[in-house]
C-alpha cells in the first residue's frame, strides 16, 4: 500500500485531513480574517489589508500566526505551571476530537456507532471544564472571574443543546449520525422541527462564545476573562479552540438539520464532504457577522436566556416530534 493509499483510508484521512485537522486550520485562518474584514464592513472601518493587499489582506491571519509562534511567552511567577501550561494544549484537543466522528459520506467515516451523535456531543462538553480550570490555576482575579461566568453559562446551554440534539434523533428513531443524515434525503431536519433548529443555532453561539454571548472573556469587564495571563502560542491555542469548537458544532448542526451531504451530486466522499463543509462553513460565517451587529448581553441575561427561553424551547422540540410521529411524519436511516 503505497503512501497516497494510506492517507486516504478514512481512519487516517478523516481525522487528519478532512473534515480534521488540516481542514478545520484552514477554516481557523479564513474564518479570523472573514471575521475581522466582515465587522470592519459593517463598522464603516479597515479591516486587514496591509499583508496581500491586492487580495484584501487575505493572508493577515497567517502573518498573525507567526508572530504568535514566536512570540514569548509570559509565565507568571504565581500561577500552576503545570496547570497553566497544558490545560490550553488539552482545550484545543478536545474541542477538535469531536471531528473523528463526522462522517462525510454513507460510507466514509473514520469510526461510526449506533451513539456517535451523543458521543460527539459528550466530547465536546469537556472543553469547559479545562476553562475552568485555566481560570483558577492563573490565579489571577479577573481570569478566575472569567471561568466562573463560563461555569454558569456551561450549565444554562449544556442541556438545552444536548435536548435539541436528541429530539431530531427521536425523530429519525437513531443516534447514528450516518442514519440521521441519510434520512433526510426528502426533507430536511429544519422544515420538519424548526423549533429545535433555531433553539440549537442560538445555543451553539452561546456555547462558543460568540456575539453576542462572548461573555467569559468580556474585555470591558474583565480583561479577557480566563485568558488574561496567557500570551504567545498559549494563547493561540485558548482562542482557536472557540473557533474549532464552533466548527465542530456546525458539522454537528448540519447533519441533524440542513441534511448532511444531501443534496449531493455524487457518492463520491469529497463532493459529498465538500456539500457538508460548505453548509457547516456558512453557519460559522453567519456567527461571524453577528460579532458586528450586535451588542453583548450581560451574564444575567445569557443565563436567563438559557434556562427561561431555551430549556423549555429544547422540551417543546423533543414534543413536537413526538406529535410528528405519532401523526405518521417517521424517517427512519
Amino acid at each position: 500500500m503505497s503512501i497516497i493509499d494510506l492517507l486516504l483510508q478514512p481512519y487516517i484521512f478523516i481525522p487528519l485531513v478532512f473534515p480534521g485537522l488540516i481542514a478545520a486550520f484552514v477554516l481557523l485562518l479564513i474564518i479570523i480574517w472573514l471575521e475581522r474584514k466582515i465587522a470592519a464592513k459593517v463598522q464603516l472601518r479597515y479591516g486587514p489589508l496591509y499583508v496581500l493587499k491586492p487580495l484584501g489582506g487575505v493572508i493577515q491571519t497567517i502573518a498573525d500566526l507567526i508572530r504568535y509562534l514566536f512570540q514569548e511567552p509570559v509565565i507568571p511567577k504565581e500561577v500552576d505551571k503545570a496547570a497553566f501550561l497544558l490545560t490550553p494544549v488539552f482545550l484545543f484537543g478536545l474541542a477538535y476530537l469531536p471531528l473523528v466522528m463526522i462522517p462525510i459520506s454513507p460510507a466514509y467515516y473514520a469510526f461510526r456507532s449506533d451513539l456517535s451523535l451523543l458521543i460527539a456531543l459528550a466530547l465536546t462538553t469537556l472543553a469547559p471544564i479545562f476553562t475552568l480550570i485555566m481560570g483558577w490555576a492563573s490565579n489571577n482575579k479577573f481570569s478566575l472571574i472569567g471561568s466562573v461566568r463560563e461555569g454558569y453559562l456551561v450549565t444554562s446551554y449544556e442541556i438545552p443543546i444536548f435536548l435539541s440534539a436528541l429530539s431530531m434523533a427521536v425523530l429519525y428513531n437513531s443516534l447514528d449520525l450516518v442514519e440521521i443524515a441519510e434520512a433526510q434525503r426528502r426533507i430536511w431536519g429544519v422544515f420538519l422541527n424548526p423549533i429545535a433548529a433555531a433553539n440549537m443555532l442560538v445555543l451553539i453561539y452561546m456555547s462558543t462564545s460568540k456575539f453576542p454571548f462572548e461573555i467569559p472573556e468580556a474585555e470591558s469587564e474583565i480583561v479577557a476573562g480566563p485568558y488574561t495571563e496567557y500570551s504567545g502560542i498559549i494563547y493561540g491555542l485558548v482562542m482557536g479552540a472557540s473557533y474549532i469548537k464552533l466548527y465542530v458544532l456546525s458539522l454537528i448542526y448540519s447533519i441533524l438539520f440542513l441534511g448532511g451531504w444531501n443534496p449531493s451530486p455524487s457518492p463520491d466522499p469529497f463532493i459529498s464532504g465538500g456539500v457538508l463543509f460548505l453548509k457547516a462553513f456558512i453557519l460559522v460565517a453567519f456567527g461571524a457577522f453577528l460579532r458586528a451587529v450586535y451588542p453583548r448581553f450581560r451574564i444575567d441575561q445569557a443565563v436567563n436566556i438559557g434556562w427561561r427561553i431555551a430549556f423549555p424551547l429544547s422540551v417543546l422540540s423533543i414534543l413536537l416530534s413526538l406529535v410528528l410521529i405519532m401523526g405518521g411524519v417517521r424517517f427512519a436511516g
